[in-house]
């Protein structure tokens, strides 16, 4: 009996990329017109949230954890936990007796039990206490506070399409003083990302912007095609195509769209948190990167995840310690009345 023909082997996706210094690539100032990201900026803003808000990553709320999780999302607080099932509960983070910060007190066999007084909270209202819609898309914990978003309600929060089949997920999550804004504006900004992250990103040409209707996408016109090279190491790089689009008024999200790991998503999320001492705004940055790739061996990533998940943290909190320098700055000239435009 003969055997069956050897599928032949795809070969790696690196490359070898140019010798170019960083001061003699293109410049793109040009390109990166303020008002265009402006314009992007706001339509993005007048897109339906449903009052959803990114609190954290799915993980990071554990069935059995002897805390909630616990969070003022743009002051309102708010405690997170889950029932022995494993389902999810959230509301006010201040108990309605006397006002205790209920992310301090126990959870016991999924009840809430309030450290100052003993009140006992299972996540059904009670005494003026009432619960928080609350959804797990897999990836990460939304919470709808209707009182602070003030739009029309949605079942559901608004989540982008990730890759099916195998992947690999992890989260990253930084805290800003800034605005939602303002991260969102950085990442409706692809034109910088080689100038500014060339550690990260090498021979960044963006193809498609909204002005010109060409980038496709998810969102149509309404979005922004970037051909970039990944950095490995050295001059050795990993090309693709992605597309980066703002579903809603706190989220941009870039898809893989061509090269290696299509349909690979990295989504930025931006939660208004409560002010700092100064009144000067925070937010939250959440980064969820989910990625897949149809090559045979990446079947086996599933047991490599635990491994992947602190290098894939790393790379995305290696960028956001300059992002979030971008997104302070330009809140602050937006706070002194000297942004440019």
């Amino acid at each position: 009996m003969r055997n069956p023909p050897r599928r032949p082997r795809r070969p790696l996706p690196l490359r070898l990329t140019g010798r170019t210094p960083w001061e003699r690539q293109a410049p793109t100032w040009r390109e990166a017109r303020p008002a265009l990201i402006d314009a992007a900026l706001k339509r993005a803003g007048a897109r339906p949230s449903g009052n959803w808000y990114v609190i954290g990553s799915s993980r990071s709320v554990r069935a059995g954890a002897d805390r909630p999780a616990g969070r003022s999302v743009g002051g309102v607080e708010v405690i997170v936990w889950r029932a022995p099932s494993g389902e999810l509960r959230a509301g006010p983070g201040a108990c309605p007796h006397l006002g205790a910060p209920l992310r301090d007190s126990p959870v016991r066999c999924g009840t809430v039990v309030c450290h100052w007084h003993g009140l006992a909270l299972n996540g059904a209202p009670f005494a003026g206490w009432e619960p928080f819609p609350v959804h797990d898309d897999g990836v990460l914990v939304w919470v709808r506070l209707d009182s602070l978003g003030r739009e029309e309600p949605l079942d559901r929060p608004v989540v982008p399409a990730r890759p099916a089949g195998t992947s690999v997920e992890a989260v990253f999550s930084a805290v800003g003083r800034c605005e939602p804004e303002d991260i969102v504006a950085n990442r409706l900004d692809p034109w910088h990302g080689a100038w500014f992250h060339p550690y990260s990103f090498v021979d960044l040409t963006v193809t498609g912007a909204p002005a010109d209707g060409t980038a496709g996408g998810p969102d149509g016109g309404d979005s922004f095609a970037v051909d970039v090279s990944f950095r490995v190491a050295g001059r050795l790089v990993v090309p693709v195509r992605a597309v980066f689009t703002a579903p809603e008024p706190r989220t941009v999200v870039m898809h893989i769209t061509e090269g290696e790991g299509v349909t690979s998503v990295v989504e930025t999320h931006a939660t208004p948190l409560a002010p700092d001492r100064t009144g000067v705004p925070r937010t939250m940055v959440t980064e969820a990167v989910v990625a897949t790739s149809d090559r045979p061996g990446f079947a086996l990533a599933g047991l490599a995840a635990p491994a992947l998940r602190p290098m894939m943290r790393w790379a995305a909190g290696r960028l956001w310690r300059d992002d979030l320098a971008y997104a302070e700055r330009r809140w602050r000239l937006r706070d002194t009345g000297r942004f440019p435009g």
